[in-house]
């Protein structure tokens, strides 16, 4: 999951590339710049990694099944904050944080409230489910960035805007009602963190130059410190160190972090941040096919048509934000 990724870019322009200087901007992603070899080798790299992330969903909730929500989370921030901060002295990068504050409030929000709460809805949601739910975050930024900013909202946002809602809705089911319910807004509270915290990016980013590695380093770092209070405060089971909770805590730590950071800003900086975006929509879409695939999660109609209304919204929010940046290009 990019944690650093946000919607005015529509569905999915991230927002790494937003936190780069527009001269930079302009040679990273000036298309003609670009050989056909890396731009290949780039949408390869964007592949792996939805395939990383999406079935990062069935380890998550193998997980719960072995330690409480925030605990799993609390050590999965911790040692990949820990792998980031190691990757930083390899590239030689300055270990200090560029902007404590920020990176703390995008800590919470967006590594103790998204791993936290969406940990949480695993425990008694499916992974396929949650990773949709999770996934509405683009949403939520749309709304947050017309509300806060005063950035407009186009016409065919508003529309997927409402074929979401819409999705939420079938997913939510509310004439048959299950035990669920709880999963299905805590999955759906931490896509509004995600959102929350993407403001918050986009007002150090008006400030600042930031750096996206030491960003996402400290941000996790930091996000693992209220997890680890709440794993202290909420009563839970005792953690079972079982070798299927050890596994999933390596493929958390290694591929869905370290590995997976490397692979996104191969992507973003040999591709489009539009093209970059849109490939991220493979995510929500692979969780949903791994976790039937290992975990045997099968959707009931309702959720089915759920989940497809929020993949065809998140695809014209990507459409749109794809367009509006070929067409900011050929205007410079």
């Amino acid at each position: 999951m990019c944690l650093l990724y946000t919607s005015h870019f529509g569905l999915c322009t991230s927002y790494p590339a937003l936190l780069t200087p527009y001269s930079a901007r302009q040679r990273i992603f000036n298309p003609v710049s670009q050989s056909k070899s890396s731009s290949s080798k780039a949408i390869l790299a964007l592949v792996l990694l939805a395939f990383i992330w999406g079935y990062n969903w069935v380890q998550m909730k193998i997980a719960v099944q072995y330690a409480s929500p925030f605990t799993f989370a609390a050590i999965r921030n911790g040692l990949g904050g820990l792998v980031l901060l190691l990757v930083m002295i390899g590239l030689r990068k300055p270990l200090k944080p560029q902007a404590i504050a920020g990176s703390f409030w995008l800590g919470v929000l967006q590594s103790s409230g998204v791993y936290g709460l969406a940990n949480w809805a695993l425990v008694s949601g499916g992974a396929g489910k949650t990773a949709v739910l999770v996934y509405t975050m683009p949403f939520w930024v749309l709304l947050f960035a017309w509300f806060w900013l005063g950035e407009r909202i186009h016409k065919l946002q508003w529309m997927a805007i409402a074929l979401s809602l819409t999705g939420f809705l079938f997913i939510l089911n509310p004439l048959h009602m299950t035990g669920t319910l709880l999963s299905t807004m805590l999955a759906v509270t931490a896509g509004i963190s995600w959102g929350a915290g993407a403001i918050v990016a986009k007002k150090m980013q008006q400030t600042m130059t930031l750096d996206l590695l030491s960003l996402t380093t400290w941000q996790t770092l930091l996000g693992a410190i209220p997890l680890a209070i709440a794993a202290l405060i909420v009563p839970s089971e005792p953690i079972v160190w079982s070798p299927e909770l050890i596994g999933a805590l390596a493929y958390n730590v290694v591929p869905a972090t370290a590995i997976a950071q490397f692979l996104w800003l191969y992507a973003l900086t040999n591709l489009s941040a539009g093209t970059a975006g849109l490939g991220t929509l493979l995510n929500p879409a692979l969780g949903v096919l791994f976790a039937w695939m290992q975990l045997g999660e099968v959707p009931t109609r309702s959720e089915l048509i759920g989940m497809m209304l929020i993949f065809v919204a998140l695809l014209m929010n990507a459409l749109q934000a794809l367009e509006r940046s070929r067409l900011a290009a050929s205007q410079r």
